[in-house]
């Protein structure tokens, strides 16, 4: 990633941590969830009208004139509806996007991903797509979503041919206001939108000329570089490419700056940096015990205990999943902490997820404990494994799901910490990871070295929850980071 995008995501989480950050999500963030975008969405209403969709730039006007030609809506809700009638999975870049703490979701966009995923990470939303539902407040929600252009489930009343968008700012005047204001009030993060939409044009005109110099919120658009395969030769690809230009110039105006990207598919790992950055205080405990090796059972229980007071103390938060022999001890370190300086518990500094009992079906009961695995690991950007054993048929064997636990945080680039000496699935992780520093880690040195081996040195309890501590810290002052 480019310098610029880096300023920008250091500046964005902090403004989510803030929460005054929301996303302005258009037509092409969807494509890579299957939908189309404005131009294949009307490319037969373009043949219809015996026009080349390709070379068309007017797109509103277009649906205007299948409008005229047919005297009503028909041939344009069948188009809505047809095309996003067709249910699609929802994709990563929409996943990420409702794991982030973020509340605030702005779209053109008539398909319902943002909320299903949003829905998906368990959260409560509250979908916004007529006047009478701006008045109208879902309890204990935690997510907005504005679409301003309507939703596929009423195309009656979408907002497509060029009637709608003239009226729009008396027929819609509440999303004019309830955007503007936000739009003074957060920063926007614009993705997958062109800015061709005359709706939002009249929006930053607006802000702009009742602010001016008043109002200096930054906003930021990632867009892609003008590609030299998009044209049939370097004349057109010159021209295009000095519009392109002037347009990202033109934006300053609105106080936007364009992040330039090469490739669409550079927005997923700007994205999942943003996520990554966010979930750096976070730390996923793993660990399960039916005996302690080692340790005697007072000892072990008493290092989960200082561990957990002590990330509690220095300002992370702890996600668990409540193992066997190890959970609870977790939970008595980090209440003790929290309440000792008189904090407020909730799921910002200590989150629980006990895994679900009493289901017979193997099957089923491994993919939801799969599922659950992922939700956990997904809000932590370190994990720390400890111990991992279990008790099957009245013998004590390695704890398989605390392996899984290992590679799902592998998989999501989480900072691995695995304290060998503690022994079992830990040490067996710490002898991997040994092997090869280089394959989960960057920039090799000698601190590095010298901060993973005493993770497998047996000390006094306070050391090695020191030794565990300055490991993670190693790791966020920029220069090491996990692969």
């Amino acid at each position: 990633m480019n310098r610029d995008i880096l300023s920008f995501i250091d500046k964005y989480v902090k403004e989510i941590k803030d929460n005054s950050a929301a996303m302005f999500i258009g037509a092409g963030f969807s494509k890579s969830a299957g939908y189309v975008d404005w131009k294949n969405l009307l490319r037969n209403v373009a043949e219809d009208l015996d026009l080349d969709i390709d070379k068309e730039y007017d797109l509103v006007s277009l649906a205007q004139y299948c409008y005229n030609k047919n005297g009503n809506r028909s041939i344009i809700n069948d188009v809505i509806f047809d095309e996003f009638a067709k249910e699609k999975d929802v994709d990563e870049n929409h996943r990420i996007i409702a794991r982030l703490p973020i509340s605030t979701y702005w779209t053109t966009n008539y398909d319902s991903l943002i909320e299903d995923a949003l829905i998906e990470e368990k959260r409560v939303v509250d979908v916004k797509y007529n006047n009478k539902q701006l008045s109208l407040t879902k309890p204990h929600r935690d997510a907005i979503v504005y679409k301003m252009h309507g939703d596929r489930s009423n195309p009656d009343e979408a907002i497509l041919i060029k009637d709608d968008y003239e009226k729009y700012y008396r027929d819609h005047a509440q999303f004019i206001t309830a955007l503007s204001g936000d739009l003074i009030s957060k920063t926007f993060l614009f993705v997958g939108f062109s800015f061709s939409d005359p709706n939002i044009d009249y929006i930053l005109s607006r802000v702009r000329i009742d602010y001016g110099n008043q109002n200096n919120r930054q906003h930021y658009a990632i867009m892609r570089k003008v590609n030299t395969n998009d044209y049939k030769d370097r004349a057109e690809y010159e021209y295009a490419k000095r519009k392109h230009e002037f347009f990202v110039e033109d934006l300053k105006r609105y106080n936007i700056r364009a992040l330039l990207i090469d490739e669409y598919s550079e927005i997923t790992d700007i994205l999942n940096e943003i996520s990554k950055r966010l979930n750096q205080n976070n730390i996923f405990i793993s660990g399960s015990a039916k005996e302690y090796g080692d340790y005697t059972e007072k000892d072990a229980l008493e290092l989960i205990n200082i561990l957990s007071q002590q990330l509690i103390a220095q300002d992370f938060n702890i996600i668990s999943g409540f193992g066997l022999g190890v959970g609870s001890a977790v939970i008595t370190g980090a209440l003790q902490e929290i309440y000792m300086n008189k904090k407020r518990v909730n799921e910002d500094r200590l989150l629980l997820r006990p895994f679900p009992q009493g289901i017979i079906d193997d099957s089923t009961r491994q993919n939801l404990w799969k599922k659950y695995r992922e939700d956990m690991i997904s809000r932590a950007g370190v994990s720390v494994f400890l111990f991992g054993n279990k008790l099957v048929d009245g013998k004590v064997v390695l704890a398989n799901g605390m392996r899984s636990e290992y590679e799902i945080a592998v998989d999501m680039h989480n900072l691995i910490v695995p304290v060998g000496c503690t022994g079992y699935i830990a040490q067996e992780i710490w002898n991997e990871i040994n092997k090869d520093l280089s394959a989960y880690y960057t920039h090799i040195d000698d601190p590095l070295k010298d901060a993973f081996a005493k993770l497998n040195l047996k000390c006094s309890n306070h050391d090695l929850v020191n030794n565990i501590i300055s490991f993670i810290r190693l790791f966020k002052n920029g220069k090491h980071s996990p692969v």
